[in-house]
């Protein structure tokens, strides 16, 4: 996308398109957030490794997308390798020994296999005995929407805590002989744990949705019932993450500014109430244009993309972590998490920390 047409989309006045639905009574107890963990491989992948990869440029790079360098998985890590260290440090952050997790909810599009599920795998790790659990999967959306139903079945009694976990090793679903994507992703997880009227760090909403009259825009074209694996699929690169940027940046930047105001609107609220908006790490650009759309402070956004690229549903819980573990939240303020992606999905959460 040109520098013009980001400033003619940044530039148009935000108007929502959609309906604002009637306020209703959503939850029997308030959940909380216990606890935050995070974990990225060691090995870093930058710019100037990527031009020796594909025909690219750290100055293109930057200027198109925000990012300096990315974390990749080694040789022997998978997904649930991650999942399992960020489960470790959000389990011990929250005051909770991995017998008292009740349920176990992973967010990924890359497990290490189609199954069993990585909620296994983290339950055996840990030793979490006593704990059900299942993977969720909505692209870059899919931690606000296992977060959202972790916390529905928490307010509504079945459980009184839960993991949540987002995450990914997109290494193993990028092509890096396209530029066009071989600059973006990285691998990492994020993990939050919940607990029943704790007092403090409360979920107030939740407001996610899809449209899949998009649902080519981004996707994994095979591997699937529809076009399993062969060598065929193989050898048209078609088991590689495919996207059109310039449509899914403009659905992106209209996703983010419908969500969040009308999560917002219907509790009451205003984006000047928002001390703190966590946007899903996918392209600085996108995220700039967003909240210049919505009027919020860039001292009031979360950003990390520069160091750790699209994480998909990693990047929410990762930033998160390490504002927390910053101190850069402070008791009573609103938090906003936003996010988009394949699909096509979008979703926002509410928390009053």
């Amino acid at each position: 996308m040109s520098t013009t047409d980001f400033d003619r989309i940044a530039d148009q006045p935000y108007e929502s398109t959609r309906v604002r639905r009637a306020d209703t009574e959503r939850r029997l107890r308030r959940v909380g957030l216990l606890g935050t963990g995070s974990d990225v491989p060691r090995t870093v992948l930058s710019n100037s490794d990527l031009e020796r990869m594909v025909e690219t440029s750290d100055q293109w790079i930057r200027e198109r997308t925000g990012m300096r360098e990315r974390r990749i998985v080694g040789p022997d890590q998978a997904t649930s390798d991650l999942a399992i260290a960020a489960a470790r440090r959000a389990v011990e952050q929250a005051g909770l020994a991995p017998e008292d997790i009740e349920l176990i909810v992973v967010a990924t599009v890359t497990p290490d296999t189609i199954f069993p599920p990585v909620a296994c795998q983290v339950q055996h790790a840990l030793g979490a005995q006593r704990a059900a659990g299942f993977d969720l999967s909505a692209a870059c959306s899919g931690f606000l929407n296992a977060l959202m139903t972790a916390d529905s079945l928490i307010a509504g009694g079945t459980y009184d805590n839960a993991l949540v976990i987002g995450a990914e090793v997109l290494s193993s679903i990028t092509d890096y002989e396209n530029r066009n994507t071989a600059v973006l992703f990285g691998d990492a997880a994020g993990a939050v744990v919940l607990g029943a009227e704790t007092g403090q760090r409360e979920i107030i909403d939740h407001l996610v949705g899809i449209d899949g009259s998009g649902q080519d825009l981004i996707c994994l074209p095979a591997g699937g019932s529809r076009k399993p694996a062969s060598a065929e699929t193989v050898a048209k690169g078609e088991h590689f993450m495919q996207l059109e940027g310039r449509k899914v940046f403009k659905f992106a930047v209209t996703a983010i500014c419908d969500v969040v105001g009308e999560i917002l609107a219907r509790n009451g609220y205003t984006i000047d109430d928002v001390d703190l908006l966590i946007p899903h790490q996918a392209n600085l650009r996108i995220i700039e244009a967003a909240t210049s759309k919505l009027g919020i402070d860039s001292n009031r956004v979360a950003v990390n993309i520069e160091r750790f690229g699209n994480t998909s549903s990693a990047s929410i819980p990762l930033a998160l972590d390490e504002i927390v573990r910053g101190d850069r939240i402070q008791p009573g303020d609103l938090v906003c998490m936003v996010t988009f992606g394949g699909g096509l999905t979008w979703g926002a959460s509410l928390i009053r920390w």
